[in-house]
């Protein structure tokens, strides 16, 4: 039998992340050879992925990030079976060196990041690998970029939630970003603007609106106009720039914007959330 030194098992653990006891029984099956180590820990994270594939992976990370140049935002989630997994140190590592990658090699969409290299292998390998050392189910299941004269970024503390948000220029205060893409986080808007929400969503809203009003016994040549009021309220909770600016709760996020000098404008937004 081959003879497994300690530096041998450190050395497999940076190119696979496995635990050390796994590093070093994969190189003792394989006899000290490194290729047939990773092969052995590879095979077990399919086993593993397989054996797991009914389970639901709900729990997990989002991570965002920005370019240095600011012009490009980036945002993935990674999901986990548990929580527990979730905020272990070397699952959020693995995720940042997920992120990393996208960052330097800007793909288009997920099914692009999943197909860059990790280690020799596509980053979809590279979770079925991992999966193998944490026991659990894993998912890189959502990847958000955003491209704009700037792009400002936002984590909440946790890892649970996060969202970016692209604006038509550079220049201002920072804080004024920063508090733009925290109320994109907070109120969770599904539009900027009112004529940004899908035609399908405002017809199902008013459909919303006439229902409840059948249900609250209002006459029927009324329900249209009951429909559209609440239409209203639907574009005044769920617009960005019509919703009322957490900080101010007097004023909308669009006269907020008017305030930067020349209304600065969003361009974009996606956000994130693992709980809603």
């Amino acid at each position: 039998m081959a003879t497994i030194s300690a530096a041998d098992i450190a050395r497999l653990r940076r190119m696979t992340l496995a635990g050390m006891m796994d590093c070093k029984k994969a190189l003792e099956e394989a006899e000290g050879n490194f290729e047939k180590a990773v092969e052995i820990i590879r095979k077990k994270g399919q086993s593993v992925a397989s054996k797991r594939a009914d389970r639901e992976a709900s729990e997990g990370v989002v991570l965002a990030r920005i370019s240095d140049d600011g012009k490009t935002g980036m945002m993935i989630v990674l999901n986990s079976e548990s929580d527990f997994v979730a905020k272990n140190a070397e699952f959020i590592g693995f995720a940042n060196q997920i992120l990393d990658l996208a960052m330097k090699n800007n793909p288009a969409d997920l099914e692009g990041l999943k197909s860059l290299t990790m280690d020799g292998v596509s980053v979809g390998e590279k979770v079925v690998e991992y999966i193998g050392i944490i026991g659990e189910k894993m998912e890189l299941s959502q990847f958000y970029r955003i491209e704009a004269p700037f792009v400002q970024a936002y984590i909440h503390p946790g890892n649970k939630l996060a969202a970016i948000a692209g604006f038509d220029r550079s220049g201002l205060d920072q804080q004024i970003y920063k508090d733009i893409v925290m109320q994109v986080a907070a109120m969770n808007p599904v539009a900027i603007d009112k004529s940004d929400v899908p035609q399908s969503v405002i017809d199902q809203e008013l459909e919303i609106g006439k229902e409840q009003a059948k249900r609250e016994g209002k006459p029927e040549a009324m329900l249209d106009k009951i429909a559209q009021g609440k239409l209203g309220k639907f574009f005044k909770e769920n617009t960005l720039l019509n919703q009322d600016f957490i900080k101010d709760s007097k004023i909308t996020v669009g006269q907020y914007l008017k305030t930067t000098g020349d209304s600065l404008k969003v361009t974009g937004f996606e956000r994130h959330s693992l709980s809603n």
